[in-house]
């Protein structure tokens, strides 16, 4: 058990943030399956807008510091060529 106050209150604000967080990176995860699934479906307006959705939700998690900014380019540059190659194959 921590003993000065100090520590008990960086154990608190760590406590908070972890909640935080982990609701953060369920619900960018979440997102990300959406538009897996639409991709999937191969459904069109589905697609440009799941993929839209989470690739905004990425990047709030990343400007937010619960993902680093690398993993967010490199989770939103997968999702986004997935995305193109489905849609550019049916456009033809």
């Amino acid at each position: 058990m921590r003993k000065n106050k100090s520590a008990i209150k960086r154990a608190q604000q760590a406590e908070k943030r972890r909640v935080r967080n982990s609701h953060v990176r369920s619900t960018m995860k979440t997102n990300i399956k959406k538009a897996l699934t639409a991709l999937s479906q191969k459904d069109r307006p589905a697609i440009e807008s799941t993929t839209k959705t989470a690739v905004a939700y990425i990047d709030k998690a990343a400007s937010r510091g619960v993902i680093h900014r690398n993993q967010a380019a490199r989770r939103i540059s997968r999702l986004a060529k997935k995305a193109h190659k489905l849609l550019v194959s049916s456009a033809g």
